[in-house]
């Protein structure tokens, strides 16, 4: 069976499967949506673990939000056991949920960022020179505060009720089929620790994207939680009108152009991907580049005065 092959016959998994092979298959899809680019948990993961900057805690960053996701994928399993996920098939939540997710993003990247920055900005566009651009850089770096990784539990289950191709192969296929109730959570569990896994390994590889050279490590650390603030609250934004938007709109969230991979999350350009690319292409690696001048200004003139 070719590769193609393969990932159809785990969207489409036979009846007669035991119950050992669905928790696999469970798994496997979990892997995939934690390797793709996933609008409900890429964007979080970045924000947190660059925030973290360091494996270990990028580490604990993609931990701490799929355990929140696990949780509710297993709630979403039983409930598709039971029947009543049905919901999900009448009514389109993305909008809602993007909604709550933004509010929730730029919350806690307002806590970094200690509510001041929103302050700052406005009087930016405003047209307002109260403060100088060197002192309000100075200002935003010393009132950072440490990135909130208990946040990312919340995230992971508001996220979780987002749902797209793998949740309903797990929800309106496997769920139903594993026999009795007390085994209803578990595909769910199963897809949760999938990408837990997935989420993982991304969660260590974006904290080490702070690790840039000639910063030190005090300047490691400013980097990176200003690059998750600047995330979380402006991709908040970005969440928040976009949710909005599907909801005024819904054929909006239906719009997609097919890239020929059949592969969920890669199979077509649409509101999803563009949420990953612009949360975490623009403004995450945006914010770090950024931070990244802005710091590098500072230490300069801190060097010419003294």
């Amino acid at each position: 069976m070719s590769a193609w092959g393969w990932v159809e016959w785990l969207l489409n998994p036979p009846q007669g499967l035991s119950l050992g092979m669905i928790l696999l298959i469970s798994y496997v899809l979990g892997l995939l949506h934690g390797a793709t680019p996933d609008e409900h948990t890429w964007p979080i993961t970045f924000s947190y673990a660059v925030g973290k900057y360091s494996t270990k805690g990028g580490m604990k960053a993609g931990f701490l939000f799929s355990l929140g996701f696990t949780l509710q994928r297993a709630l979403l399993t039983t409930l598709g056991f039971l029947g009543l996920a049905y919901f999900y098939q009448k009514y389109n939540l993305d909008g809602p949920v993007y909604v709550v997710v933004g509010i929730v993003m730029a919350i806690a990247g307002s806590y970094i960022l200690k509510g001041k920055y929103l302050h700052l900005e406005l009087d930016r566009l405003l047209g307002s020179r109260t403060h100088g651009r060197a002192a309000e850089r100075k200002n935003i770096y010393e009132q950072l505060r440490d990135v909130p990784l208990k946040m990312t539990i919340v995230h992971g289950l508001i996220a979780g009720f987002g749902f797209g191709a793998y949740a309903s192969v797990i929800t309106f296929i496997l769920a139903p089929r594993v026999g009795s109730l007390l085994y209803a959570p578990l595909p769910g569990a199963m897809f949760g620790l999938g990408t837990m896994t997935m989420q993982i390994i991304f969660g260590a590889a974006f904290a080490n994207l702070a690790r840039l050279k000639g910063l030190g490590e005090e300047g490691v650390k400013r980097l990176g939680a200003a690059t998750a603030g600047r995330t979380l609250y402006y991709g908040g934004l970005a969440f928040v009108v976009i949710g909005l938007l599907i909801v005024l709109f819904p054929t909006i969230d239906y719009l997609a152009l097919s890239t020929g991979v059949p592969i969920p999350n890669l199979d077509a350009v649409d509101v999803g991907l563009i949420l990953v690319l612009t949360v975490v292409g623009g403004i995450g690696i945006g914010s770090m580049i950024k931070a990244y001048r802005e710091l590098n200004s500072i230490s300069s003139a801190t060097r010419a005065r003294s």
